[in-house]
């Protein structure tokens, strides 16, 4: 019997890819509403590879023909190849450490010739198939402590290089996959204790020390006199608050000022601070003993990225100023406006009613990918969408926040639109692959 080779209309999600080809035309508009030069030739400056706008587009065009060959692959290719890739990965974020080139404060870039390659970013793509393919194997019973410890693992190994590559923003995205374990059967809890250390570390930043340990101290007295009844009979339960207790206290006088001095960068710490509208009490002597000329002239340079990110997405108003007439985002006010800080880019060269619909396109994307993850009849392809859906929306939440103030920055890239050619190929091959798993979930049950 002959086997039936893959066919690119049969079955592909064609509203999927129009969300995609429509994200894609948007970040093209963009940066070249602002990095065009006036008096270039517009159609010729698309095609030289010397601006921006044009090696982005190349790079999408690369990203099409790759998706071109994806759509045309056998999707039983991915689930065989998901952990060599995985371990190709690791090996590239390793190679880092001896090659790397180090590029505004990261040293997780590698050069090649002209162009640059980040490994951490692409690793995503590698870590959401390896996990999805661990999660689908029929020994594995994610209900057992051994299973969890074991996907934590594959999710957190590349967190932890990117770290020490000083690329803490994309190790926080590797996080985003904890929500595929959780749909699988990951205990609520854990991740409930995730985000209860992530509240107290805010506290930690918002409360004096000792103010903290106060306020923890006196929580745990109250429990423990309201239920002293019970305690008394569960001596175990006693011991389990007191055991909090320290774990919180520990945590809030040991683990945060570790974070804050030897883990995160300084201009981090001072962006995560200034979000809270905090001094940073880690600094050293000299830096608390700056002048107040000192002290606005640090300021103007911490935060002058999000204060001209919002002056640009508010001159936009309600319909924007169009596409050359920009003025804060076109003569350079705004660093990184072609990158992370796209967002404001659209916010005041298409305006109120421009970001909204860069917004519903990209809600419209997260809807569609969820609904193809619960449509797989594959555990593997259904994982999988849930990790291009978790990365996703990770990137989309904190890009959009720290533009508009509500997050700290901590630069990563806005999916399909932020200029990059690795973040652009990641998340176009990541879709594809997506797509092709799709088109055969009525074929193949893996």
């Amino acid at each position: 019997m002959a086997v039936q080779k893959p066919e690119i209309s049969k079955g592909t999600d064609w509203f999927l890819l129009s969300i995609y080809f429509l994200l894609v035309g948007i970040g093209l508009t963009a940066i070249f509403a602002v990095t065009y030069k006036e008096g270039d030739p517009v159609l010729q400056s698309f095609f030289r590879f010397k601006t921006d706008y044009s090696k982005q587009l190349y790079f999408f065009l690369a990203a099409c023909f790759i998706g071109l060959m994806i759509l045309l692959t056998d999707s039983k290719f991915f689930t065989a190849t998901a952990n060599l890739g995985y371990l190709s990965g690791i090996l590239a974020m390793l190679l880092v450490f001896p090659f790397h080139s180090k590029v505004k404060g990261t040293e997780s870039i590698i050069r090649l010739g002209a162009f640059n390659f980040q490994p951490a970013e692409f690793c995503k793509l590698f870590v959401a198939l390896a996990l999805a393919k661990y999660l689908s194997r029929p020994e594995t019973d994610f209900s057992k402590t051994r299973s969890q410890l074991i996907a934590s693992f594959i999710v957190l190994l590349p967190a932890a290089l990117s770290v020490l590559q000083k690329e803490t923003g994309l190790a926080l995205v590797y996080f985003s996959f904890f929500i595929v374990m959780y749909r699988e059967g990951l205990p609520a809890y854990i991740l409930i204790t995730g985000f209860a250390v992530a509240a107290l570390i805010v506290a930690s930043i918002l409360v004096p020390p000792n103010t903290l340990a106060l306020i923890l101290s006196g929580i745990a007295l109250v429990y423990i006199y309201v239920n002293r009844r019970r305690l008394k009979k569960k001596r175990g339960l006693l011991f389990t608050v007191l055991f909090l207790w320290l774990l919180c206290v520990g945590i809030q006088r040991f683990l945060v000022p570790y974070l804050f001095k030897h883990v995160l960068q300084k201009h981090q710490v001072e962006r995560i601070f200034e979000l809270f509208g905090k001094d940073n009490p880690y600094a050293d002597e000299k830096e608390n003993m700056k002048t107040e000329n000192l002290r606005k002239k640090k300021e103007s340079g911490t935060s002058y990225n999000v204060r001209q990110s919002k002056i640009a997405i508010g001159s936009g108003r309600i319909f924007g100023k169009g596409i050359l007439s920009a003025t804060q985002t076109r003569y350079d006010f705004v660093p990184e406006q072609r990158t992370d800080f796209i967002f404001c880019t659209i916010g005041e060269g298409f305006g109120f009613i421009g970001s909204i619909i860069l917004l519903g396109l990209y809600l419209l994307m997260l809807f569609r990918i969820i609904t193809i993850a619960e449509k797989q009849r594959s555990v593997f392809s259904r994982c999988y969408a849930y990790g291009v859906a978790s990365v996703l929306f990770f990137h989309i939440a904190i890009n959009i926040g720290m533009t508009v103030g509500l997050a700290p920055v901590i630069g990563i890239p806005l999916p399909f639109v932020s200029y990059g050619g690795t973040s652009l190929l990641t998340f176009s091959i990541m879709l594809f692959i997506l797509l092709r798993l799709d088109a055969d979930r009525q074929m193949i049950l893996r």
